[in-house]
């Protein structure tokens, strides 16, 4: 009778617990379903409001691959993904630049002519007179900096607009640069130099790819579990468990689709790591650094800026010298791509493009709202387009027409955002 009381009395106590295992499937999918109901939510209450983030871009995007994928199957190969992911690289770096002015409300129209120039310099100082690659580059950005740095005090005392001051740069120096160049016009570089492996280098061992993948799946979780807790800390609104796992996760795949893409032709560009590296490094100086804060400060407001004790003429000469720091290193990786420079360096339509692509990724340009990664997405709509139109043999003249508009669309959606944000009290 003991051991059959013992027996109903254990069998007694796991039934409630079997029962509780059931009933909880259905409370953790509850959970879940308002999690998700939550989100939606919060995501309407932000599209209601103006707050459209990247959803535009990335939807333009989405478009232009699959249309050009339709028209040709080999859009989304891997050798044409992988030539895609070098060539924004030269006019991406650039465009990362004016986004910094962008945030001012301001723009820069002397970037092209800076690149060119510091290609210049690079080529006549290690080609023409045997100064080591090294040494050429450091002096071609500098160069690119103390440019930047002129336009920038200059326009920070002068109270004159910054589009005339370095309208007055672009003209200056392409012609400094056309000087510097000569009679000969074209410098050919050493196509196994350093300058020119920028865009040639691959690392083909696929688990270099994976590798920085997770590595970048890892610093996005910790910078946003890191910031959460910070925030968390003082009382600030933060982000919860599930939200900083979701966007780790989607980071994730979008590193490790792009890896595997990357591997099945030469594996990761060189040229492509730099450029990210580049990109979330500027990106952590303008959303977590003192500095980062006081640029879109001033971009919010010169004189609520002002009044707040910020340095508006200190702020203004960085960011110039920002602009032209990255125009210098994009000119190099431009003349990388082509392992040589000319008078034509800088001209053309390089400076539409990285004005364009910073504008289509979504930097505002009324100022205050933008980040680096907004230049990468721009830049990939804008390759895209001109990748898909050489695919398809389309005639340039079409290409330039759907930029225009998908231009003209980007600044639309912007300034009714910003005028939705102004009626909800956001702007």
């Amino acid at each position: 009778m003991v051991n059959e009381t013992r027996g109903g009395a254990d069998t007694s106590r796991t039934e409630p617990a079997a029962s509780d295992a059931g009933a909880g499937r259905p409370r953790r999918g509850r959970a879940a379903a308002r999690i998700v109901e939550g989100r939606v939510a919060a995501l309407r209450r932000k599209l209601s409001a103006g707050e459209l983030g990247e959803l535009p871009v990335v939807l333009v995007l989405a478009a232009v691959w699959i249309i050009f994928q339709s028209l040709n199957e080999n859009f989304l190969s891997p050798r044409n993904l992988s030539n895609l992911s070098v060539d924004i690289v030269g006019t991406g770096l650039i465009s990362v630049g004016i986004v910094f002015v962008l945030l001012l409300g301001e723009l820069d129209l002397s970037v092209g002519s800076i690149s060119g120039l510091a290609a210049a310099v690079f080529a006549v100082l290690n080609v023409n007179h045997g100064v080591p690659e090294w040494l050429a580059v450091i002096i071609a950005v500098l160069v690119g900096t103390v440019t930047g740095t002129v336009q920038g005090y200059s326009f920070a005392r002068t109270r004159v607009p910054a589009f005339v001051v370095t309208l007055a740069g672009l003209l200056t120096w392409n012609g400094i640069m056309l000087s510097i160049l000569g009679n000969n016009g074209t410098i050919n570089l050493d196509e196994n130099g350093l300058v020119a492996r920028l865009t040639s280098y691959y690392f083909t061992d696929d688990a270099v790819a994976y590798g920085l993948a997770a590595a970048a799946a890892l610093a996005v979780f910790l910078v946003l579990h890191q910031d959460g807790r910070r925030r968390k800390a003082v009382g600030m609104p933060h982000r919860s468990t599930g939200s900083v796992a979701v966007r780790t996760g989607g980071v994730a795949v979008i590193a490790f689709a792009t890896a595997y893409v990357l591997n099945r032709f030469q594996g990761l560009p060189l040229a492509l790591l730099v450029f990210l590296v580049v990109v979330a490094g500027l990106d952590v100086v303008l959303r977590h650094t003192h500095y980062g804060r006081q640029v879109y400060a001033v971009g919010g407001g010169v004189e609520a800026a002002r009044r707040a004790s910020l340095s508006v003429t200190r702020v203004r000469t960085a960011v110039l010298a920002v602009s032209g720091t990255m125009a210098a290193i994009g000119g190099l990786f431009l003349a990388s791509r082509i392992t040589s420079v000319s008078q034509t360096s800088g001209s053309g339509v390089l400076l539409l493009n990285a004005i364009a692509a910073a504008v289509i990724g979504g930097t505002s340009l009324f100022g205050g709202r933008g980040t680096t990664w907004t230049a990468v997405l721009g830049m990939l709509v804008i390759q895209s387009i001109a990748s898909g139109m050489a695919i398809t043999d389309t005639p340039a003249a079409v290409q330039f027409v759907i930029t225009g508009g998908v231009l003209f669309a980007a600044v639309v959606i912007d300034s009714f955002s910003r005028g939705s944000q102004e009626a909800h009290g956001r702007a």
